[in-house]
């Protein structure tokens, strides 16, 4: 049933207003960092594009980029193998305490952070490591994993078995068939996890408040300066932070299409 004209603009004028109470505090930091002056008012006297410049030469702005990319990137990779395995297990296969482990490993998840970040730290302290970036991405680890495992797990409950069956009927081994089948099929989900993984432990503040010590991360750095010495490098940083993760979608986004297109066009050689 087609919904009434009426209907529709209702829906329409609803998304706008939704869509604008998302991002218009988006648009306001956009205008912060755009400000000549170190405060933000408006109406804005003189615009200028300076801090863009002092945020990229920064040397304290680099190693804060550097040390949470390595976590990020680190953490990224890990949680796509680890949730990979962990998905087929969730999942694909029937193994005894195959229900033990779907709930162990939705526990992680439902913690508070900061209470992980505390409960982590207190862990690292009695076994005798000192904090850093190194234990952050333990951190970020321990509770991004699973996420990444539910997300390929939901591609994996899609999967058909008979599709392994066959092959391996055909003679494939296990090498082959992981290669061949069921990598390829679960590869969206295991690229979503990818992306979210990295986003999330890119912009993770409360594990990381705990657990990087001497080192710190983007967000920790953001936190520090609006509690104690605003400066306008906040809304800059802010505003590229935002546009890497847009570009971040785009290209997950560019590899799915270019993977969707290979598949179609062997398909039709075939």
């Amino acid at each position: 049933m087609r919904p009434s004209k009426s209907t529709r603009i209702a829906l329409l004028i609803y998304g706008i207003l939704t869509i604008a109470f998302l991002y218009l505090p988006l648009v306001s930091v956009g205008f912060a960092s755009i400000s000549k002056a170190r405060y933000l008012s408006f109406p804005i006297r003189a615009y200028s594009t300076k801090w863009y410049g002092k945020a990229l030469e920064s040397e304290s702005v680099q190693d804060l980029l550097i040390t949470s990319l390595m976590i990020a990137g680190i953490v990224t990779v890990i949680s796509m193998v680890v949730g990979f395995f962990g998905a087929l297990a969730f999942a694909r296969y029937q193994w005894r305490y195959r229900t033990l482990f779907q709930k162990i490993i939705l526990l992680p998840i439902f913690f508070p952070q900061m209470v992980l970040g505390l409960a982590l730290l207190m862990w690292f302290n009695s076994i005798g490591i000192i904090p850093s970036w190194k234990t952050a991405v333990i951190a970020h680890l321990v509770w991004i994993a699973p996420i990444a495992t539910l997300i390929i797990a939901i591609r994996a409950y899609s999967f058909d078995p008979a599709l392994e069956e066959a092959a391996r009927d055909m003679g494939a081994n296990t090498t082959t068939i992981l290669r061949e089948i069921t990598l390829p099929l679960l590869m969206p989900g295991i690229i979503s996890a990818g992306l979210f993984s990295f986003l999330l432990s890119w912009g993770n503040f409360p594990l990381s408040l705990f657990t990087t010590g001497a080192d710190s991360t983007l967000p920790e750095w953001l936190y520090a300066k609006m509690v104690s010495g605003y400066s306008p490098l906040v809304p800059t940083l802010g505003i590229l932070s935002v546009v890497g993760s847009f570009l971040l979608i785009m290209l997950a986004f560019a590899l799915s299409w270019l993977m969707r297109s290979i598949k179609q066009s062997r398909a039709s050689q075939i």
